[in-house]
């Protein structure tokens, strides 16, 4: 062994340690605050410790109906004056109405002031003066914090959308308007309001049934290991029911077609031909022609032959296909320590996506910062012009533009760092990409040495080595590392397209450019297609690279063309694993989740005093079927790649050994006995 692709290996590293420093960077300058808290119109954060708004934790906005909807509400600047408050208002009122009894009342405008700007307590100022400086909202509606931010408190009632049971309000301008006004964001808001509580309770059933989750993946855990040991003795069996289940199918269609075209004889019109009636809505009217059952009767006896002919010319590869499934079984009963590797790959791949999420949002918030400029005039030029709230007052801008202010508006920046921001969000997006495939890599790698290991051992298990699965990972970490990050950066670039492909359509699918739209899908199929034959070709060109340590380019070239010289026995061998895993998979999970359906629903009589009380039963229902097909897809992965791994080693050892007492054969009896061979040829000493 000796170190392959050092160039890449040396590139590898240095890009890790490059986007840890990204990571570094992106933390110094990042602000997750920003995204945590509601910012007001000066910046601040609302709730945030050790200022003036730890207290006023919810964003509070001056007019709601300048809001076009909730969404722009949280994701974008609302054209409003925003303030943090420590409640919502809890009823209607008016600036004008508290403004005329404020004397008599003073309770009602201490109240109504806590909604306007810090340190403002002047009720003698005119109406227009306050509404133009926006010092206070024209009007305060019964809102309820949500998200941390005020909404309106609605609610229907018989059908009739109200707020605080009341269909109409007063805006403050001098009118009074249709609650109906606020619908666009009644909408938006009430639908987010459901959501929230249907996922609340579903937070709740995932508290009180977890338990029961757990145990269900258990089962799922342990039937997938059942399954995986029973396939050495039931493989074949269950492939040959298969298919002579499909057989006998369509031999059943076949003779149901006869009788339908038997049937049909000597009625009138049923010795119409397609042609004679045309096209029809009705597809029954077709089902009334000899013509139609002749010719399903035609297909199915072609597809019949057909099926009989691949069986009998290729019923010694699927003897071999199905001996090799066995072998696996057998491989994965010595080395059971492989069925727990995907755990390793899980815990890379998850530490990828942390670090990803993390600094994706650092850099998400590492902007300073930027005011726009805010004016009630629709004609003034000085609108959503950049600002310095510092200076703003001492412009003349506000004399241009009465009532304009410097408010708030998003993070962002004019330096060198925040101009290439997209381009370290691209660079993380990248570089994540080309560390999961990397980690994916590593794996497929480690489990294909440990497997080889099996394969190449002469007496099984004699000579299998100590700890294989843990001498092929050190082996690959040491001397493979180059390779497998060469293969991954190849598929990553390519992933990295098909993203950007998939961002410029779902930025074009408003346009009218039909040529355009279809030269995008085709780039997305081509990408497509290419992604899978590279995923194929780097699967084989690590186990390749597990057996001699070549570097990753031969490894790949000589696994391609071993593969191009037993091209019927990879076709048969990956459709004949794929059916059987997936009835593996299917089994699994159906098997589990009809347990769980009987369980949740309290169907078994034994278990019905334990069953929690749940919101909604198929919550835990579908958690255990898809973690159960998932856990069954984690052991059936490595099942995949110890038959990958196999039949490539079986390549090799046919090409390479004659089964004598020179070269003798490496393979297991079995296969010996599927090639002809009489008995295995004693190694020379």
């Amino acid at each position: 062994r000796h170190c392959t692709d050092i160039i890449c290996c040396v590139i590898f590293i240095v890009v890790i340690l490059g986007y840890i420093a990204l990571g570094v960077v992106a933390w110094v300058h990042g602000d997750p605050r920003k995204v945590i808290y509601p910012t007001d119109s000066y910046g601040q954060f609302c709730g945030q410790r050790d200022t003036l708004n730890e207290n006023k934790t919810i964003l509070f906005y001056f007019n709601i109906l300048k809001c076009a909807s909730p969404v722009v509400l949280i994701n974008l600047q609302c054209p409003t004056t925003q303030l943090c408050v420590s409640k919502c208002p809890d009823r209607f009122a008016t600036y004008i109405d508290v403004q005329a009894s404020y004397r008599y009342r003073p309770d009602q405008w201490n109240y109504f002031r806590q909604f306007c700007k810090p340190g403002f307590n002047n009720p003698r100022k005119s109406v227009a003066q306050v509404l133009r400086d926006e010092d206070c909202p024209s009007m305060i509606i019964p809102s309820r914090p949500f998200l941390k931010r005020c909404f309106p408190d609605f609610s229907t009632k018989n059908g009739v959308l109200t707020v605080a049971n009341q269909t109409t309000f007063k805006d403050g301008r001098g009118k009074t308007r249709n609650v109906t006004d606020l619908r666009e964001a009644a909408n938006g808001i009430n639908n987010v309001l459901d959501a929230r509580s249907v996922g609340m309770k579903i937070f709740e059933d995932y508290a009180i049934s977890w338990y029961w989750i757990l145990i269900g993946l258990f089962i799922a855990m342990m039937l997938s290991l059942l399954f995986l040991v029973l396939l050495r003795f039931t493989a074949g069996v269950l492939f040959w029911i298969f298919i002579f289940g499909v057989i006998g199918i369509i031999g059943y269609g076949i003779w149901h077609c006869y009788w339908e075209y038997d049937h049909l004889k000597g009625i009138p019109g049923s010795d119409l031909t397609v042609y004679d009636i045309g096209f029809q809505t009705d597809f029954k009217v077709y089902l009334q022609l000899r013509q139609t059952w002749l010719a399903f009767m035609i297909i199915l006896c072609g597809v019949e032959v057909i099926i009989i002919l691949m069986l009998i010319f290729l019923r010694n590869r699927i003897r071999i296909a199905i001996a090799l499934l066995k072998e696996g079984s057998r491989a994965i009963g010595y080395i059971m320590s492989t069925l727990f590797y995907p755990i390793v790959t899980f815990l890379l791949i998850a530490i990828c996506i942390s670090y990803w999420a993390v600094t994706a949002v650092f850099l998400a918030t590492s902007g300073e910062p930027v005011y726009k400029v805010m004016a009630n005039q629709t004609l003034c030029k000085y609108a959503n012009l950049t600002c310095n709230p510092e200076t703003f007052n001492t412009t003349n801008v506000t004399k241009l533009c009465p009532g304009a202010q410097c408010t708030f508006a998003f993070y962002g920046g004019e330096g060198l760092y925040h101009k290439y921001i997209f381009i370290f969000q691209l660079a993380n997006a990248f570089v994540f990409l080309w560390l999961v495939n990397f980690a994916i890599a590593l794996g497929q790698c480690t489990l294909a040495g440990a497997f080889a290991s099996y394969y190449w051992a002469y007496r099984k298990p004699a000579d299998i080595p100590l700890w294989p699965l843990f001498s092929s990972f050190g082996r690959a970490i040491r001397y493979h590392t180059g390779s497998l990050a060469f293969g991954a950066l190849i598929l990553a670039i390519v992933q990295l397209i098909r993203v950007i492909l998939e961002y410029l359509d779902h930025k074009l699918k408003g346009t009218q450019n039909s040529f355009t739209r279809f030269l995008l899908c085709c780039l997305k199929c081509c990408f497509w297609c290419l992604e899978k034959f590279l995923k194929f070709i780097n699967r084989n060109a690590y186990i390749m690279i597990a057996i001699y340590g070549k570097n990753f380019c031969t490894s790949a070239k000589e696994a391609f063309f071993l593969l191009m010289r037993n091209v019927v026995r990879v076709a048969v061998l990956d459709k004949v694993t794929d059916f059987l895993l997936f009835l593996g998979k299917i089994l699994v999970a159906g098997g589990v989740g009809v347990l769980a359906f009987f369980f949740f629903t309290q169907r078994i009589p034994v278990f019905a005093q334990e069953v929690p009380m749940l919101n909604y039963y198929w919550v835990p229902l579908l958690t255990v079927i898809i973690g159960s097909y998932l856990v069954a897809h984690g052991f059936f992965s490595v099942y995949a790649m110890c038959v990958d791994t196999l039949f490539l080693c079986f390549c090799e050892d046919l090409e390479r050994n004659d089964g004598s007492t020179a070269k003798p054969y490496f393979m297991s009896a079995s296969l010996h006995r599927i090639l002809g061979k009489k008995k295995l040829s004693p190694k020379k000493a």
